[in-house]
């Protein structure tokens, strides 16, 4: 440094409290936003004249290290840089100007150094004018109005335009990261080695491309500042384990709105989050009840009589259970995976081979929806093709195998994996909760400014001991922080965060339906194909009316040959894909970076409609009938019993009525996703009702 002899202590400890050092970093990325940047910096550093430089850019853009890439990498790299907050100077400009206690001013005592003031767009109006001068003129006034030249170099950084100043000539403009998107995976492989480094990682984890793409669907509204505290929190939550690949879920963004226009149903009604919360209520519900009511259907389904007229269990699962679901989507998205008895028992057993010291393999990160989502796909097919061509619907003891292989593949999946791997990204039944449950008007969600500034245990999703009024838990069973969730797909409403957070963070809302289903939502690659299955098993259920023309028609899929009937049932069910698939290599040849799978989204709730009035008839006609079909061994208790049956034409209306609602919900989501002109939303809602008039009559057939 220039001021090295003992007469410069006064001025040093006059600079010491505002010296600023060297840059943190330089300028990360490879875009040609990133390259301009780089040449501004360098063209600045470069100027010999010692010019004024004014930097300009949103929040938390790091301007104050550009200031000194340019001063440490310009001739005057050996003299003091100080930093200054202008949004604290005082108006008389005392702090910049005034003779402090050692006798000196600060913008005497640094000499040639460089002076930065930070959000100069927010120093009082009083103080502007001498700060003009000072960048314009290149000097300043003492307290007796001597004037004093200054030999240093000013650097001014605003958030704002800066009336006054145009004299400085262009401002360095530094993007914001939402306009150089392409920059995220290095910024962000970056700040993860050097923050890993300093947390005393070797080595530093990887960080997937997955990962990388789906924070580039977010805007940053804070910036590279935000995107460090993103970093620090995910190895925070890591810290422990020490991953070679930093798993998806550790970050979590806030997303846009989703505090907006919703209820809070805990706030209004405290005593429902005590209650809701109680693990005494889940574990009795759990493995006192609903783990011994599947152990009795089952028996019942293999022992009693095989038919749906004589058998409860077989009327409970068709004519009680479907329509039931159905009509919960839209209410309670995906609860009831949290009573599924497939994974109560899946959870029994991984509980009692952890206890023997078998030790669940963690889940595989990375994009694990990549290869999971054509699997679960792929099961839902075949349970379809299965309940056609075996009858299902009419024998007992078929019934109960389709339910033990599911529960079988959910005991599997506990043993080879932790937690309740199956559930999220490999049950069909799942798979299809999970889909229709972003048409529901609840949710489950963290407050992500309670998340990130009051926690550190992470306990919600992780698990960990008891914690404030939090309880001891295992962790959220699907691995999903609640303030991560960017939808209702990964939650089960199964209120284990809720238990486990000590900050009230988590909140039950009401919202809007289908508001998880947005222009700018970035789902699981391969969900959009289980639409394409679920609309083929209608046609599937329908084949004699959809395929009567066809002169080699078998007269039943469920008796016969099974080739021909395989065949049959294949190509109805594969028919919607069939149909699908040039469609969208014709959308995405015509605008190549569209994004054609919205249309099934768009759909959705269309799809939920046409499977509900299918399931409705069955269960209008058949589900009163419970009790005397349950005693049907007993003829004379069972002709005592009550019935219910619906009339065909309430069932008719009753059909209608969903459908048209199935219509207009996917209007709105069609105009919501797809059509921002009147002229083209009008076109696609002729074509909505077309199909809800063909769905309507396909069901009624």
């Amino acid at each position: 440094m220039v001021r090295d002899s003992t007469d410069a202590a006064p001025e040093l400890l006059r600079l010491a409290p505002y010296l600023r050092g060297r840059a943190r970093r330089g300028i990360v990325g490879s875009s040609r936003y990133a390259q301009k940047l780089r040449d501004a910096i360098r063209a600045a550093a470069a100027d010999t004249s010692g010019a004024p430089v004014l930097i300009s850019g949103e929040p938390g853009l790091e301007k104050d290290n550009i200031a000194a890439l340019i001063h440490f990498g310009s001739a005057a790299r050996k003299q003091l840089m100080v930093r200054l907050n202008g949004a604290v100077l005082r108006p008389d400009g005392a702090d910049l100007f005034a003779a402090g206690s050692e006798g000196t001013a600060l913008i005497e005592a640094l000499g040639a150094g460089g002076l930065l003031i930070d959000q100069v767009d927010r120093v009082d109006p009083a103080l502007l004018p001498r700060l003009r001068t000072l960048a314009i003129e290149r000097y300043w006034r003492d307290a007796e109005g001597v004037e004093h030249p200054f030999p240093g170099r000013l650097f001014l950084t605003a958030e704002s335009n800066l009336e006054g100043f145009e004299a400085l000539g262009p401002p360095i403009r530094v993007p914001p990261l939402r306009v150089r998107r392409q920059d995220l995976g290095e910024w962000l492989r970056y700040g993860v080695r050097q923050r890993a480094r300093s947390l005393g990682w070797t080595p530093p984890p990887q960080v997937s491309g997955a990962l990388v793409k789906r924070l580039q669907t977010y805007d940053f509204p804070g910036n590279i500042r935000e995107l460090s505290q993103l970093i620090d929190r995910a190895l925070r939550q890591c810290a422990g384990s020490h991953p070679k690949e930093l798993p998806d879920d550790v970050f979590w963004t806030e997303q846009r709105g989703l505090g907006r226009n919703r209820f809070d149903l805990w706030r209004w009604k405290p005593q429902l989050r005590g209650l809701m919360r109680s693990p005494r209520l889940w574990n009795a519900l759990l493995f006192g009840l609903v783990s011994w009511l599947f152990v009795l259907v089952n028996l019942w389904l293999v022992l009693g009589p095989q038919d749906r007229a004589h058998n409860g269990a077989l009327n409970l699962f068709w004519a009680w259970w479907w329509p039931l679901i159905l009509l919960g989507f839209p209410l309670v998205g995906r609860l009831w995976c949290s009573f599924c008895p497939f994974m109560v028992w899946g959870e029994l057993v991984q509980r009692l081979a952890q206890r023997c010291g078998w030790r669940p393999a963690r889940w595989p990160r990375g994009d694990s929806d990549r290869w999971a989502a054509p699997l679960l796909a792929a099961g839902f097919a075949a349970i379809l093709l299965w309940e056609e061509l075996g009858g299902l619907r009419n024998q007992a003891r078929l019934s109960s195998a389709l339910l033990m292989v599911i529960t079988a593949g959910a005991v599997i999946g506990s043993l080879g994996f932790e937690k309740r791997f199956w559930c999220r990204h490999l049950c069909p039944i799942g798979g299809m909760n999970g889909l229709f449950a972003k048409l529901a008007i609840s949710e489950l969600r963290a407050e992500v400014g309670t998340c990130s500034g009051s926690c550190s245990s992470y306990a919600c999703f992780k698990g960990g001991p008891a914690e404030g009024e939090g309880l001891a838990t295992a962790g959220c069973p699907l691995g999903t922080h609640p303030a991560h969730l960017q939808d209702n797909r990964d939650c089960v409403l199964c209120f284990t965060c809720a238990q486990a957070c000590p900050h009230r963070s988590v909140q039950l809302r009401l919202r809007s339906p289908a508001a998880d289903l947005q222009r700018t939502m970035a789902p699981p690659a391969g969900e959009a194909g289980l639409i394409l299955v679920l609309v083929g098993g209608v046609l599937l259920h329908h084949w004699s009316t959809v395929l009567g023309w066809w002169p080699q028609l078998p007269s039943s899929l469920s008796s016969g040959p099974l080739l021909p009937r395989l065949a049959l049932g294949s190509g109805a069910l594969a028919l919607p894909a069939a149909l699908w698939l040039p469609l969208r290599a014709l959308a995405v040849r015509l605008r190549p970076a569209g994004r054609p799978w919205l249309v099934l989204y768009a759909l959705l709730p269309l799809v939920w409609a046409l499977l509900l009035a299918q399931h409705l008839a069955l269960g209008m006609a058949e589900g009163g009938q419970l009790l005397p079909v349950s005693l049907a061994p007993w003829p004379g208790l069972a002709t005592q019993l009550p019935v219910w049956r619906a009339d065909a034409q309430v069932i008719g209306f009753c059909q209608s009525l969903v459908m048209a609602v199935g219509v207009v919900g996917a209007a709105v989501l069609l105009r919501r996703l797809l059509l921002p002109t009147w002229r083209g939303w009008l076109a696609g809602t002729v074509l909505l009702l077309g199909l809800g008039v063909a769905g309507r009559w396909l069901v009624a057939a």
